[in-house]
């Protein structure tokens, strides 16, 4: 079944030949993923020559596209998530070695906030699941390759030039963050607290007069972040193949420290089980692959800044599930991140850090 009614009426045969530099005859859409800010629509294309395919042109492609929820597009556009993503494919993947799609279009449209992008299908790979976890070994594989994303622009200076990167540095960021924080908790206990322990919810309410300490308190190089690094914008090799893992939904990159995204993908994406095995030797992991980039970190401040940044998780998950379409799914994703995230918080004693 074709869902050819969620493409706009720009995406026509004639401008996909344009964008893929051969004639489509026709394609079929169907949607596909989770997107809560985002639309990912899967286009399967046909030819007009046979011999197309056979001569590179992509037998599938991914659109992504606004949400066609008004609640998250407008999202989209206020927190400049459609604009950063375009961006992030136009100008920084290629000065990165992290493996993302291939992007064979990329526009914004800075009137409307509208935007597009035609990428490379990385199916067979899998889409990892947030609500379940994953494996050590998958784990292993996600965390190393943030060495890929952090490495080859670690503590480079021109970064500081790249206005639409996210950043979260001085007294009028944390003010914003602070404003955010206290306007949207509310609906954020409203909803999740049942789900919560009473120490989980403790920790969640002191931090409200923590958040400046945590975001003034790092010491470190500065690099290219994700900055939603997690199993839902992870794909997996299959047993029918793909990358051993690809990165997605680049609509927060950021100019940051980089245990943000290690820390936040520890969090949630193994459980706390799995993750209190496994998670030094992991940030050690991840730390010698940093070493292949010339880059020697002191494994003291990598713990350290680690298990402050348990904190970034814990900061998405009150604020990301007040600012978007409310699902099924997003409601369960929320209660796995806030529940995993806190509990890491506490595992680690973070706020002994801040």
């Amino acid at each position: 079944m074709s869902d050819h009614h969620l493409a706009p009426d720009f995406l026509t045969p004639a401008w996909l030949s344009d964008v893929l530099g051969h004639e489509v005859a026709e394609f079929g859409v169907r949607r596909i993923g989770d997107g809560l800010v985002g639309m990912n629509l899967r286009l399967a294309i046909s030819y007009a020559s046979a011999d197309a395919v056979g001569a590179g042109a992509p037998a599938t492609v991914v659109a992504k596209l606004p949400s066609p929820d008004p609640t998250s597009r407008a999202t989209g556009i206020a927190l400049r998530n459609y604009e950063r993503e375009v961006k992030f494919y136009r100008d920084m993947a290629g000065t990165l070695d992290i493996r993302v799609a291939t992007c064979h279009h990329a526009d914004w449209d800075e009137a409307s906030g509208d935007f597009v992008l035609v990428l490379e299908d990385l199916a067979p790979g899998e889409q990892g699941n947030q609500l379940t976890g994953c494996s050590v070994e998958q784990a292993r594989t996600a965390v190393v390759e943030l060495a890929k994303l952090h490495g080859p622009r670690w503590d480079d200076s021109t970064l500081h030039d790249i206005e639409w990167l996210s950043r979260r540095s001085g007294p009028e960021d944390t003010q914003q963050l602070a404003g955010l924080w206290a306007m949207l908790l509310p609906g954020f206990m409203a909803t999740y607290s049942k789900y919560l322990s009473t120490e989980a919810q403790e920790l969640i309410t002191r931090f409200s007069d923590r958040i400046g300490d945590w975001v003034d308190g790092r010491d470190g190089a500065w690099t290219v972040t994700h900055g939603d690094y997690r199993l839902d914008n992870l794909m997996f090799a299959s047993a029918a193949g793909g990358y051993p893992v690809a990165t997605v939904d680049w609509q927060s990159p950021g100019h940051s420290q980089s245990t943000g995204d290690v820390a936040y993908f520890m969090g949630a994406g193994l459980l706390p089980e799995q993750r209190r095995e496994v998670e030094r030797s992991l940030v050690d992991e991840y730390g010698q692959a940093l070493a292949g980039y010339g880059i020697a970190v002191d494994e003291a401040w990598l713990w350290k800044h680690y298990c402050r940044d348990a904190y970034a998780g814990v900061v998405m998950s009150v604020v990301a599930s007040q600012i978007v379409e409310t699902t099924d799914r997003s409601e369960s994703l929320f209660v796995a991140m806030a529940t995993r995230h806190t509990q890491h918080a506490l595992d680690l004693g973070s706020e002994a850090l801040l």
